[in-house]
């Protein structure tokens, strides 16, 4: 394998992981049947989904004791990272708050202040990445082919919600069009 390719699927686990793991870490407490209107078609609904897609990946994957502890860190710091994006993005929803209070808007204040926040969670993200990559790094040929398995089929899952939403606006489009060409 060319050290190309494996740097593709690397990021493609990294990025596997991240999608999973925010999306389990954005549950609200009490899981797919607690607060929140959990369950299918509510809101959040699928983030329990992807929490027993990461844990089955985690079963399939037989880790010996240092991958274990590699993937602890990396779900660790990819739990911390999302719950410091959520607080960065409660502060700037409440500096926004006090700055429309202001009878004429400080516009530069409020992009520094998002740009600012924007570094922050870049910064996050980047950690969980390499926390991430670090777990993958550590795998053996055999448990990379079966984070590869499961990423191609999640990519898979991915576009074909892609494309359901595309056919859905499409015809939106065309229905608010004919609608609006008939008298």
């Amino acid at each position: 394998m060319s050290k190309k390719t494996s740097r593709f699927l690397a990021v493609a686990a990294a990025s596997l992981a991240l999608s999973l793991g925010s999306a389990f870490a954005a549950q609200p407490q009490g899981g797919p049947g607690g607060p929140g209107g959990m369950g299918p078609g509510g809101p959040g609904w699928h983030h329990g989904h992807f929490m027993k897609e990461l844990n089955q990946l985690h079963g399939q994957l037989k880790l010996n004791a240092d991958q274990e502890k590699q993937w602890q860190a990396a779900l660790d710091t990819m739990k911390q990272s999302h719950e410091a994006e959520r607080a960065n993005h409660e502060q700037m929803r409440q500096q926004f708050k006090q700055m429309q209070q202001q009878p004429i808007l400080d516009l530069n204040a409020m992009h520094a202040a998002h740009q600012q926040i924007e570094q922050k969670d870049a910064q996050l993200r980047e950690q969980t990445a390499t926390a991430w990559l670090n777990f993958y790094n550590g795998l053996n040929d055999q448990q990379k082919t079966t984070v590869s398995t499961s990423l191609k089929q999640h990519f898979a899952k991915m576009e074909q919600r892609h494309e359901k939403m595309r056919e859905r606006w499409e015809k939106h489009r065309g229905d608010a069009a004919a609608s609006a060409v008939k008298p």
